[in-house]
């Protein structure tokens, strides 16, 4: 685990020159986006990922067609590039180490490893006075009994490293839940964390983007989950007649995303995910060291997008504050969805479709999104709901 206090990106983003080449590390959705955001402002791309025509493949100069902890690969794509991103936070952070020499990482891997890693990215939150659920590190069933016995149930166990859209997660309701987990798992296991449930009204995130030393934040946007996949975005989080309970929302919000940005010195986009409470407390629950699927929005919303200030933090610009131009809701688009929504979609002309290219669908896989714009945003979400197609 990385020292908390002692982050390696401590120094100002060395300005990037148009004309230079940005190397990504994930050739997704993401690593899509941000190779188009990159080649508008007038940069070349170079994009490592191991699937021949993933979606990056297309919007770059270059797909090298590799494994992510290739070394070789890894060294490759170093020497094409000026400076080196990543889409995803599942990348080999010792193989970007061994390349520090031949090319920049304004990002840095300590931001990567704080948020691999559930113990140090919590660590990390409340060293930096922010809270989160309440927690214990475990890796034994003595230590999750006695982590029960004083966070008590309902409770999740989580893996401290993998997981993702609910994957590595055990929900906790019960004594016999937590006596299946020393059947499942065994008498020791590896480094897992043990949350307190949150009772939170909603769920919210906040993205906030920097350049080594400025940072810029964009608005709170409220989330809804289904089995565990992120569905819908809500953008801004409340209506034009925000509360008191709102305004204090937000104030929370975009004071702990800078003072997070600062703790990282970041560089880039940082997507922090949120637990809102009915009395306005607003509790983190993870992070993501980039671009985040809850910021589609801000593709069609927003006057700078979520990509937008990811390659102009990373190429140390500086950094406009964004502004949100109308209210939004963004959907998701999962494999079970794509041929009704492409269906439907020449009878809705306002939808802003955007399909990943993928080649395989697949149930609950990611395959695109739609966002629409307007003020009524419950109109949109009563909209998308009798389109039949998110049934």
């Amino acid at each position: 685990m990385p020292s908390l206090t002692n982050m390696q990106n401590m120094q100002t983003v060395e300005r990037l020159h148009r004309g230079a080449t940005i190397g990504i590390i994930g050739g997704g959705q993401l690593g899509q986006m941000m190779a188009l955001s990159a080649r508008y402002m007038g940069f070349h791309t170079v994009v490592l990922d191991p699937t021949e025509g993933c979606p990056a493949a297309g919007a770059c100069d270059e797909h090298i067609v590799a494994d992510y902890d290739d070394q070789e690969a890894i060294a490759r794509i170093a020497e094409l590039s000026d400076v080196l991103t990543y889409e995803f936070e599942n990348v080999d952070a010792d193989a970007l180490d061994s390349v520090r020499d031949r090319v920049r990482i304004p990002q840095g891997t300590d931001l990567l490893r704080v948020t691999q890693n559930r113990v140090a990215e919590k660590t990390f939150i409340n060293q930096h006075g922010i809270r989160t659920a309440r927690w214990q590190e475990v890796s034994s069933y003595a230590q999750l009994q006695a982590a029960i016995e004083e966070i008590g149930l309902p409770a999740v166990l989580k893996t401290a490293e993998g997981g993702y859209d609910g994957h590595g997660q055990k929900v906790l309701r019960t004594h016999d839940d937590v006596h299946a987990v020393r059947d499942e798992w065994g008498e020791t296991f590896e480094q897992s964390v043990v949350e307190g449930f949150v009772d939170f009204a909603y769920e919210a995130s906040i993205l906030v983007s920097g350049n080594g030393s400025d940072y810029v934040t964009f608005p709170v946007v409220k989330n809804n989950h289904v089995n565990n996949i992120l569905h819908t975005t809500l953008a801004p989080a409340y209506g034009a007649h925000a509360s008191d309970v709102d305004k204090m929302v937000n104030s929370q919000a975009q004071e702990l995303a800078r003072t997070l940005a600062a703790g990282f010195h970041l560089a880039g986009t940082l997507a922090i995910e949120l637990f809102v409470c009915a009395d306005g407390t607003v509790i983190v629950n993870e992070l993501a060291p980039r671009p985040h699927n809850s910021g589609h929005y801000t593709i069609e919303a927003c006057d700078f997008d979520q990509f937008d200030l990811h390659i102009l933090g990373i190429a140390g610009w500086s950094l406009p504050q964004p502004q949100l131009l109308s209210p939004a809701v963004m959907i998701n688009v999962l494999g079970q969805h794509v041929e009704p929504v492409f269906a439907a979609a020449a009878q809705h002309p306002h939808w802003h479709i955007h399909d990943y290219g993928k080649a395989v669908s697949k149930h609950n896989r990611k395959m695109g999104h739609v966002t629409v714009l307007g003020e009524d945003t419950q109109s949109i979400l009563d909209e998308f709901e009798s389109s039949g197609c998110w049934n």
